[in-house]
């Protein structure tokens, strides 16, 4: 676990991503699982609408999840190879722990819809920071399933602007995580002076 003798700049500038695939038990316990939600759930919110959801998979729903996700694969390709079916199960039973995250902005509504799924984006991120405080490692996917609307139904989308902001994969590193190139700064930040000339 993180602890109070380390600083928050020293928790936001080490967390990092590790793959699903590579996660081992443990992953949270319920109290610490209680923890990062609620950590997530402090997010900017303008209105107050909570325009997000978090749905959680547990072990004993895995194989139903896995089930799910076959059939939306197959209704859009029927004759899926074995690697794909491979694939589809791996992703479903990965990581000691899965949390789906789901946009779902109130509409039609004052507050703009993109303020509320910027909010859901920044839920994500305090996720997976909660979850690197807690000594865990988190890993925020989406692909095709993101994308599949029978999915998103199943997990409780229920309006057209509903999202899958993303399947987030929290357990045990099994090995060191490798760093990333990170941007340099002077590429990606800047003072502003004055407009910018065509």
């Amino acid at each position: 676990m993180f602890n109070d003798t380390q600083s928050t700049p020293s928790l936001l500038t080490t967390r990092r991503s590790g793959k699903a695939r590579d996660m081992v038990a443990p992953g949270p316990d319920a109290a610490q699982l209680a923890q990062i939600l609620a950590a997530a759930m402090r997010v900017p919110d303008h209105g107050k609408l909570a325009p997000w959801r978090f749905v959680i998979i547990d072990n004993a729903a895995r194989d139903t999840f896995s089930a799910m996700l076959h059939a939306a694969y197959i209704s859009d390709r029927p004759e899926p190879s074995r690697t794909e079916r491979d694939a589809i199960d791996a992703f479903a039973q990965q990581a000691p722990l899965l949390v789906v995250l789901l946009s779902t902005p109130v509409q039609p509504h004052k507050i703009p819809l993109d303020e509320q799924r910027w909010s859901a984006g920044a839920a994500a991120m305090q996720l997976l920071n909660a979850a690197h405080a807690q000594g865990f490692v988190g890993n925020w996917l989406t692909g095709w399933a993101a994308e599949h609307p029978a999915i998103r139904s199943a997990l409780g989308a229920a309006g057209p602007d509903d999202k899958i902001v993303g399947f987030f994969f929290i357990g045990t590193a099994a090995k060191p995580l490798d760093e990333r190139p990170r941007p340099d700064p002077a590429t990606v930040v800047r003072h502003w002076t004055g407009p910018i000339s065509a």
